[in-house]
């Protein structure tokens, strides 16, 4: 695999992150996953501005303009000839001296890698509700897409260990928030609801475009909204995946529903809309 390391195309076995990189030791960074549909990105505008609005509020510089990420990620994309799959940006602090508090002057690491795409549909996903950890809707890191993803990784190891897919993650007061991976939807009488950023839901690409479209809209809702659902699915860059079942109980009637198929076919088609695009 060709990586895109700083300013250059490189060999994955020959690129090196210094070894005092901050994002390596204490996952001060942040990371976009960018979908590529027929050979093009899907809505760099959108990533480019929640990276930028994530570097603000941790104070992070990025290393070039929107133009010049453009260009990073076609680089990236043609290395390795990739037509459909994912690329993945990721921006750490960079290089530093011991201690939390960032020096001032430091040069930020720019990471891209690619992995092919397949094109076919996820099968649905069997979830539980993580009782190990809880998603911090007061924290300003549930609304950035950081490097620290350890709750998650609890969260999805309970998954395993309870044999399922995937983990929903519950905020501090016991509302819906997310999966480990995934912005969370549920279709009741006859309406698509995703949780609000307010209860911790990261504002994710795909979500934004559901609901500016009209087709979901932000609600509050408990777990027992999962029960009351004909059907659940999960958005993110690289997918639109049924849930079918939470906890051991079915979803609906535990087989994946029209919304998400139809929103999974306009995506599996490799035909977002991308009039947006490069901003």
């Amino acid at each position: 695999m060709n990586v895109y390391l700083n300013d250059r195309i490189v060999r994955a076995e020959t690129a090196r992150i210094d070894p005092t990189d901050r994002g390596l030791l204490l996952g001060d960074g942040l990371f976009e996953t960018i979908a590529v549909f027929g050979g093009e990105p899907w809505r760099l505008d959108r990533h480019f501005a929640r990276l930028r609005d994530g570097a603000r509020v941790i104070g992070l510089a990025v290393p070039t303009d929107d133009e010049g990420l453009a260009r990073a990620i076609d680089e990236t994309r043609d290395a390795n000839g990739i037509e459909d799959g994912l690329l993945r940006l990721t921006l750490t602090r960079g290089p530093a001296p011991r201690g939390l508090l960032p020096a001032s002057g430091a040069r930020p690491t720019l990471l891209i890698t690619a992995s092919p795409r397949d094109r076919a549909s996820s099968p649905p996903a069997r979830a539980v509700i993580a009782t190990t950890t809880r998603r911090n809707e007061h924290s300003p890191l549930s609304r950035l897409k950081t490097l620290n993803y350890l709750d998650n990784v609890i969260a999805r190891r309970e998954a395993a260990a309870r044999g399922a897919d995937e983990a929903i993650l519950v905020n501090t007061v016991g509302r819906l928030a997310e999966t480990t991976v995934a912005n969370l939807f549920v279709v009741i009488a006859g309406e698509t609801l995703t949780p609000p950023v307010e209860d911790g839901a990261l504002p994710g690409v795909v979500r934004a475009e559901l609901l500016e479209s009209g087709r979901a809209a932000e609600r509050s809702l408990a777990p027992d909204a999962l029960v009351r659902a004909s059907e659940a699915f999960i958005t993110n860059s690289g997918n639109i995946r049924a849930i079918v079942a939470v906890d051991g109980r079915s979803v609906g009637d535990g087989s994946p529903g029209p919304v998400q198929a139809s929103l999974q076919a306009m995506v599996g088609a490799g035909q977002p809309d991308r009039t947006a695009d490069r901003g």
